[in-house]
């Protein structure tokens, strides 16, 4: 059995919710406004055909108070993600601390969730980019992972695009899937500051 290193947690909240900003998209607190759509989005099976199932209105309004709730007490999570002038509100894309046990625990997950309609744009690689500088620049992680089923291309390419590495000794049962779902099995991509500077540094 192999072990792995994990490093000590130390998490910087900020008393007022924090926005990021890109040339295209701002990651937000978010809105009441923004729940009737999210719950939309997540009864897409299209939307949800990496998770064990599609969510109804009731779970989804769930999942997002408890993404905000996130937000009002850090400062920072999983944001909603609006394109001006585009889309409202497009999914989120953010910064999360897992509630489960793993080997590479603790640590600060990164992550996004789109609607269709703001696929294939590069807005997840633009939110996603603007997280990881914030996690690294003003939470000062020292390491950011990233997880997703072996068969989700669409999310490791951006995983690749954003400088992550696949650590395939850290591959790992979910365990929130449940024993049997083809689901199970989750690899792990994780970036340090320095790979990220490095990647940020590359024209």
């Amino acid at each position: 059995m192999q072990s792995h290193h994990v490093p000590s947690l130390v998490l910087r909240t900020f008393a007022a919710p924090v926005e990021l900003r890109t040339p295209r998209v701002l990651l937000r607190q978010w809105k009441d406004s923004d729940f009737n759509a999210w719950a939309v989005m997540n009864a897409d099976p299209e939307v949800r055909r990496f998770f064990p199932s599609v969510l109804n209105r009731s779970d989804a309004q769930a999942e997002g108070e408890r993404i905000r709730s996130a937000i009002a007490q850090r400062g920072w999570g999983m944001w909603a993600l609006e394109v001006p002038g585009v889309h409202l509100f497009a999914g989120f894309v953010g910064l999360n601390l897992p509630r489960y046990e793993a080997p590479w625990m603790p640590a600060v997950e990164i992550g996004w969730r789109l609607a269709p309609a703001a696929w294939h744009q590069g807005y997840a690689t633009e939110g996603a980019t603007a997280a990881l500088d914030f996690a690294f620049t003003h939470l000062e992680l020292p390491q950011v992972v990233a997880m997703s089923v072996p068969t989700n291309g669409p999310s490791h390419r951006v995983m690749d695009r954003i400088g992550m590495v696949r650590d395939a000794a850290a591959d790992f049962d979910h365990p929130r899937v449940p024993d049997g779902s083809p689901l199970k099995r989750h690899i792990l991509h994780k970036i340090s500051p320095a790979q990220w500077r490095t990647h940020r540094a590359q024209p």
